[in-house]
């Protein structure tokens, strides 16, 4: 598969995603989260991916307006949080983070959690949110299969993205699969596994044969399944590093050994007992 920094996935309504972008949790609001999205800019990525729960919408907002760039050329995303579920809250939490964004639209607005009892209700609020076309996109985040099929029982507009925890040592192949098989499409986060395993010796082995750093290879082994990656980083260099990936394929017998790294390993939260 051919790609480069500019690649997009198309979603199932048309829109088409990056299928690389910039996560900001634990930017923090101010200087570090404008800075991050700036240095990111530089180094070619058109995605970013926010949340309510991030407390940074207003200067990743504030970033994009003075960037300089075409709106229609930058992709960005934010959350509703887990406080702000059912039809009127989560109209509200919209709201509020529009107003914070300040953008003329949001590209991609995900539910960030199934909470329980009130995520099918809250979905209906976002396809009020993409039928005013407030919003390009609508998707979940943390959904698992059980989840998934809930929702596309009920709703009258099926989501775009599923946004997890993926990456090798959590590798989904059977979420992957069904998602492709509904025309979902699968997004990445902590695909760098928060760091927690960067320094795995197997990693470490299959990166050297490479000459790439192990967030390279955790980034690419994403890539290479067409799913949709955002490392999350504030520091300029390692930002630069992230996006260094597009010049190197990795061997069909190599993936299979970064699969094989798979053992269910969790840097984040389970959704699986959400009932």
């Amino acid at each position: 598969m051919k790609i480069d920094i500019n690649s997009t996935i198309k979603l199932n309504n048309g829109i088409d995603i990056p299928i690389f972008g910039l996560g900001t949790y634990l930017a923090e609001e101010g200087k570090q989260a404008v800075d991050a999205i700036n240095y990111a800019l530089e180094a070619g990525y058109r995605h970013f991916d926010t949340a309510a729960f991030y407390f940074n919408e207003e200067s990743v907002g504030r970033a994009i307006r003075d960037s300089g760039f075409d709106r229609r050329d930058l992709f960005v995303t934010t959350k509703l949080w887990n406080s702000d579920h059912g039809y009127d809250s989560a109209l509200k939490a919209f709201d509020l983070s529009f107003k914070k964004l300040n953008l003329e639209y949001i590209d991609l607005y995900l539910i960030h959690w199934p909470v329980e009892k009130l995520r099918n209700e809250t979905w209906k609020a976002l396809e009020k949110i993409y039928d005013e076309g407030l919003v390009r996109a609508i998707g979940v985040s943390n959904y698992t299969i059980r989840h998934l099929e809930e929702l596309l029982k009920v709703c009258n507009i099926p989501p775009t993205v599923n946004q997890v925890e993926y990456h090798p040592f959590l590798y989904q192949k059977e979420l992957r699969d069904y998602c492709r098989s509904k025309d979902i499409v699968l997004e990445s986060y902590s695909p760098l596994t928060k760091g927690n395993r960067i320094n795995d010796e197997k990693l470490a082995v299959i990166a050297k044969e490479y000459n790439r750093s192990p967030a390279q290879m955790l980034i690419r082994w994403n890539l290479e399944q067409e799913v949709v990656v955002i490392p999350k980083s504030s520091n300029r260099e390692r930002i630069i590093e992230n996006a260094n990936v597009f010049d190197f394929k990795i061997k069909s017998e190599d993936m299979q050994r970064l699969d094989n790294l798979n053992e269910n390993y969790r840097c984040t939260w389970n959704p699986s007992n959400i009932p």
